[in-house]
């Protein structure tokens, strides 16, 4: 008799409850002044490499959003690792250099001695873990996932791609949530959702540029069903079949923004506007992509700063009124 297969949203579920446990973090004795020194050079990292997330996280109360920019400092200096090596260094050198920073960014612990800037981040980031309980393994998972870049730049499947996305982005989302509060395990399918639904908008943004790096983060096999090969991406042409096959994403990553929306009422009331703004903010480079006749080949869509700002009034009184639970479909 045949099994039911287990769909890929039910196979995150299971790993995400797994690692939902939180581990025993050891204290830090460090005076006041060198924490914030440590969660301001977290600040002004993401100030620096995410106008989106430094918007987005200035909608939070003043700790909170302290915590959610350590939290992308860990995961913005992760992804240098792999992203942004030094020359002729191959991937077994990066991977040594990702654990290595493994080990010191999630079970370093800290005395009063000066600190350099990556320790000041650490410092940072091993705080707000302390403070809000987040779960080791999320963190061990993203690490795996930004570390799967050295080892695969393929992905058969929409399956194997949604795993990836989990890795490098739910996790994320389910970090933050133990930041913002959440209202228990029925918000972890909301969250995993958003962070595929994130990152395949990455993935659609930046075809050209991860080509170029020698990576192409599509399905294999989709690209096969719409009749386009690795020739067609190399070339860089936008073609009918490429328009069919880009708006097939687009559609599905709508569709996964839509049915994670509902979640943003289940999420602490002080982080709702802040998470909901990044969504949208982030959904919104679909529509530019669209704007962009698909042109992901010399075109990297993105939103001005003042299209983002008009778009808050509207996010706020949508969370206001727990008007995501009544989406479906892009309405905003």
């Amino acid at each position: 008799m045949a099994t039911a297969s287990i769909s890929w949203e039910e196979k995150l579920f299971k790993r995400a409850n797994v690692a939902s446990a939180p581990a025993l973090i050891f204290g830090h004795d460090v005076d006041r002044q060198t924490l914030d020194a440590a969660y301001a050079q977290c600040a002004a990292l993401t100030r620096s490499h995410s106008r989106t997330f430094h918007l987005s996280s200035g909608l939070l109360p003043g700790e909170m959003r302290a915590a959610a920019r350590a939290l992308y400092a860990f995961c913005r200096i992760t992804d240098d690792i792999v992203d942004q090596p030094a020359a002729g260094f191959g991937p077994e050198v990066r991977l040594a250099e990702l654990q290595s920073w493994r080990r010191r960014s999630l079970e370093s612990s800290h005395g009063a001695a000066p600190l350099a800037q990556n320790d000041l981040l650490v410092l940072a980031w091993t705080d707000t873990r302390a403070r809000y309980a987040i779960p080791k393994a999320y963190a061990e998972q993203l690490i795996e996932g930004v570390g799967q870049d050295l080892t695969h730049d393929r992905y058969a499947s929409f399956d194997d791609l949604a795993h990836y996305c989990y890795l490098v982005a739910s996790t994320v989302g389910l970090m933050t949530m133990h930041i913002i509060g959440y209202a228990g395990p029925q918000a972890i399918p909301y969250a995993i959702k958003l962070g595929v639904a994130l990152q395949l908008t990455n993935i659609l943004r930046d075809v050209g540029e991860d080509w170029a790096n020698g990576r192409l983060y599509l399905p294999q096999d989709e690209l096969a069903a719409f009749g386009l090969s690795e020739a067609d991406i190399a070339a860089g042409q936008v073609t009918p079949r490429w328009r069919v096959f880009m708006r097939f994403q687009i559609d599905r990553a709508r569709r996964l923004y839509a049915e994670a929306m509902p979640g943003i009422g289940m999420l602490g009331r002080d982080g709702q506007f802040a998470i909901a703004a990044s969504a949208v903010l982030y959904r919104d480079i679909l529509a530019k992509i669209e704007e962009n006749d698909y042109d992901v080949f010399r075109h990297r869509a993105h939103t001005s700063a003042l299209e983002k700002l008009r778009r808050l009034p509207g996010i706020w009184w949508t969370t206001l009124t727990n008007g995501w639970g009544k989406e479906t479909k892009e309405t905003d």
